[in-house]
């Protein structure tokens, strides 16, 4: 009888697990639909469609939930796709973690939604496309992380694509706009185009477009170096890595707040997924020089996204930089393990690519988090300016105080999540003395500590741009008329905040049962668990040994606690009436908000020590006062940080592309009879090549 039940409860489990991801997909489509069949203006059209938005959310989350902890992989085919080629469906650990991430976000941007749209059902433009571009974003990233054969994933791949530029493009009124998504769209494309190649060589080597018959072809290390360099192109592409970042920065400002957390928190995570399931699932052997590539990669991405985060006077858009930054991190953490991995350490190898894991589930929630917060600040005041902002602490204090979770959780402070996943980063790093004997291994030995230099003055940089971030905006007095008149956001949209909130400090006092769930992730993608990490129970965690390090952040909590608690007591009993006066203020009249700190005068010193860094341009106008006393009525400031990849590297491109189109229009004679002339010719020339 015992066999027979356990045969039953894992059949069970399986069809369960995939029929509940399948739903989360339909209900996705759904929630488009119903906004097109109802009127889009009306309350419940809206309701309704983030109600299955949500519904979705939890879908996923159960789906991947059961699939992660069940360690269970279904696959299915689906009656799509080509005669030869169906549409293949795999669940399994690694889907079903990326599930989990997805369900989340999704869960909390549909209960935040629905007020944050209220606004622009007001707007001439058609809501509708909104919401049924929405449902195709989520739904295409949800197909993303099944798909089994490179067509259906090439399939939904274009469908997250082209309804994301959609969603960019949605307030196409603005000029600005526009350029973000043409610009959005030819990034996502030339990164496609990538990924077929990469999907080309596995395919060429295996027989065929599945994934199983690609995990059978046997490469060459020369041919699995190029296709782990057209992977690399194509999902770094998308996720944002340094060179091929520039849209990122341009494209999530421009959509409306709830989409720029799904695009930062999600899609972006969907690239690191591909390319995880790529190296790590498709390729049989990996090779320690790709982890060195990484590793640079993800130090210079780091580095470069913080540092032109901190000079950002948009909020939103310093959220898009950080998450180039954090992207960095993520990459930091697989050079690590393919470094590792390729020099025949298993065990450490499985450590970095957990904390490059737990780091993409991480920034997923805590940046999620931050957009919503900007979102929330930007329904109530529209402003997305740090120098327009202030004091709203006082007039937003829920808001306020949930964008303090996540700053914190960024800045990987414990004891929230931010802090684990970069430690173990920080940890992995840290065994490089490991590597013994020869030229590489002396190479490695002073790049990976080098690397881990860099986190952390990355840390470090992003913990100031943050104190400057929440600083500006929510602290001091407002600086202008319909902030100081700015009120608290709708309970939705708090309650949307509050989950993601609630997630980062779970994920950062828990790290040991999370670690112990993705025990069958690391097992199915390098045959490997950390068995020590969970060894000394849910209250410590220990990567690697207790007697190399340890982390308990139970007992961080209760220290934090301890110490308000003794300095609360102490000063209640310190406590004497007050006598309130008036400050000294040096002679000065009363207090004006032009005399706080702006963020750019906060981020002026790093400015200075990392001139290098960027291009500055700086423009001082001051316009005299009327009257035949010569006095200065106004000074006016601005300052523009350009990004030197545009400068160096896209702006030439784009010059010599055009050049090459003019050179090329000459043969445009405007005959169709020179036209048949050029193919016939084109033809003739490929068939010999044929032959």
């Amino acid at each position: 009888m015992f066999p027979i039940s356990v045969h039953i409860r894992t059949h069970f489990a399986l069809v369960s697990a995939l029929a509940l991801a399948y739903v989360a997909v339909l209900a996705t489509v759904l929630s488009g639909a119903a906004s097109a069949a109802f009127n889009p203006k009306r309350r419940y059209a809206r309701n309704i469609s983030f109600a299955l938005l949500g519904s979705a959310g939890v879908a996923a989350t159960i789906a991947g939930g059961w699939t992660l902890l069940a360690d269970v992989t279904v696959t299915d085919e689906l009656p799509l796709g080509l005669p030869w080629l169906k549409w293949h469906v795999r669940l399994d650990a690694l889907s079903g973690f990326f599930y989990i991430l997805v369900g989340l976000v999704v869960l909390a941007t549909s209960l935040y939604g629905p007020s944050y749209v209220r606004e622009h059902e007001r707007a001439p433009r058609p809501v509708t496309v909104l919401h049924l571009a929405t449902g195709v974003f989520i739904g295409g990233m949800l197909l993303v992380l099944i798909a089994d054969d490179a067509l259906s994933f090439m399939i939904a791949w274009e469908l997250m694509s082209v309804s994301s530029y959609l969603l960019v493009t949605f307030q196409h009124e603005h000029a600005a706009n526009r350029r973000a998504g043409f610009l959005y769209l030819l990034m996502a494309h030339v990164g496609a185009l990538a990924i077929l190649l990469a999907f080309g060589v596995l395919a060429a080597f295996g027989g065929g477009f599945t994934f199983e018959q690609m995990r059978a072809a046997e490469l060459t290390p020369l041919w699995a170096t190029l296709a782990f360099a057209f992977a690399l192109a194509g999902f770094g592409t998308k996720a944002g890595i340094v060179p091929l970042h520039a849209w990122l920065p341009e494209a999530h400002p421009a959509a409306p707040s709830h989409i720029s957390a799904l695009m930062s928190g999600v899609m972006l995570k969907v690239a690191i997924y591909g390319f995880i399931r790529f190296v790590w699932g498709l390729i049989a052997k990996v090779y320690w020089p790709w982890g060195l590539l990484l590793l640079v990669i993800g130090a210079t991405t780091a580095l470069t996204g913080v540092l032109y985060a901190m000079q950002q006077n948009d909020l939103k858009r310093l959220l898009a930089y950080s998450s180039i930054e954090n992207v960095g991190i993520i990459f930091i953490g697989l050079g690590l393990s393919l470094i590792f991995l390729g020099t025949g350490h298993t065990l450490l190898g499985t450590l970095g690519l957990v904390a490059a894991l737990y780091h993409t589930l991480n920034h997923a929630l805590f940046k999620g988090l931050l957009f919503l917060g900007a979102g929330a600040v930007l329904y109530r005041t529209h402003e997305r300016d740090l120098e327009h902002m202030g004091g709203l602490i006082r007039r937003m204090p829920g808001t306020a105080a949930l964008f303090l979770v996540g700053c914190i959780a960024i800045s990987a402070l414990p004891p929230f999540n931010g802090f684990v996943s970069e430690w173990l980063t920080f940890q992995t790093a840290l065994q490089a003395p490991v590597l013994e004997g020869g030229i590489e291994s002396a190479i490695l030995r002073s790049l990976i500590p080098l690397a881990a230099a860099v986190l952390a003055l990355t840390g470090a940089l992003a913990a100031a741009c943050f104190v400057k971030a929440y600083g500006v905006a929510f602290l001091g007095r407002a600086r202008t008329r319909h902030v100081a008149r700015a009120r608290e956001v709708p309970a939705g949209m708090l309650a949307g905040m509050g989950i993601l909130a609630g997630a980062c400090l779970l994920l950062g006092v828990f790290p040991t049962p999370v670690i112990e769930a993705m025990a069958p992730l690391t097992q199915l993608l390098v045959h490997e668990q950390l068995p020590l990490a969970t060894s000394q129970g849910w209250l410590w965690l220990t990567p690697i040994s207790p007697r190399v390090a340890s982390y308990s952040a139970p007992f961080v909590v209760l220290a934090i606690a301890l110490v308000f608690a003794i300095g609360y007591v102490a000063l209640k009993r310190r406590a004497k009436p007050a006598r309130r006066g008036p400050a000294w203020d040096c002679g000065f009249g009363a207090l004006t908000t032009r005399m706080q700190y702006t963020s750019t005068a906060f981020s002026m010193p790093i400015r200075r020590v990392f001139a290098p860094a960027w291009k500055i341009e700086e423009h001082v106008e001051i316009v005299p006062a009327p009257g035949p006393i010569p006095r200065v009525k106004t000074i006016r400031h601005r300052l523009q940080v350009h990004d030197w990849s545009w400068l160096k590297g896209y702006l030439p491109i784009g010059r010599l592309v055009l050049a090459a189109a003019r050179r090329i229009g000459a043969i445009q004679a405007g005959s169709i009879h020179t036209y048949l002339v050029y193919s016939f010719v084109t033809l003739l020339l490929f068939l010999w090549i044929i032959s």
